[in-house]
C-alpha cells in the first residue's frame, strides 16, 4: 500500500517550540530565459515527535492541518547533526537573547549585561 503524499528533504533550522520544528526547503532551478541558476528557499512549520534539533537534515511528509500553519509532519531524520555544534547554536543564540524571545529562561547575568548602564550624576 503506497500513499500519494508529498514529501520533501530539508534542514531545522529551529527547534524552540514543543513538538514543533521549523524546516528549510532549498530548491534550485535554471532560470527559462536567462539560464542562470536560482536558488530558493522555504520555511515550513512541521510536527516533531522524534525529537530533532537545530542543522538536522530531516524528511517531512504532508499531513492533514495539525494547526493554522502547520500541515507537514516529520517522516524521518535522515542525518543527525553534531552535538558540539548543536551547542555551539545554543550559546550563540542565548547571547543574543533568542533564547528568551522563545520562552526559555536566561540567566539573570546574561539580562543584566544587555542593559544599558547610566551612572547618576
Amino acid at each position: 500500500m503506497t500513499n500519494e503524499r508529498r514529501r520533501m528533504t530539508g534542514v531545522v533550522t529551529r527547534a524552540h517550540l514543543l513538538k514543533t520544528v521549523s524546516v528549510r526547503i532549498d530548491h534550485s532551478f535554471r532560470h527559462p530565459l536567462y539560464q542562470k541558476v536560482v536558488r530558493k528557499s522555504k520555511e515550513y512549520l512541521v510536527h516533531d515527535e522524534q525529537g530533532c534539533r537545530p542543522g538536522d537534515q530531516v524528511r517531512i511528509v504532508e499531513s492533514r492541518p495539525i494547526s493554522k500553519r502547520k500541515r507537514w509532519a516529520v517522516e524521518a531524520i535522515l542525518q543527525r547533526e553534531a552535538e558540539a555544534v548543536v551547542a555551539f547554536v545554543f550559546l550563540e543564540a542565548a547571547h543574543r537573547g533568542g533564547i528568551e524571545r522563545s520562552g526559555h529562561h536566561a540567566s539573570a547575568a546574561m539580562r543584566m549585561s544587555r542593559l544599558p548602564r547610566f551612572s547618576p550624576r
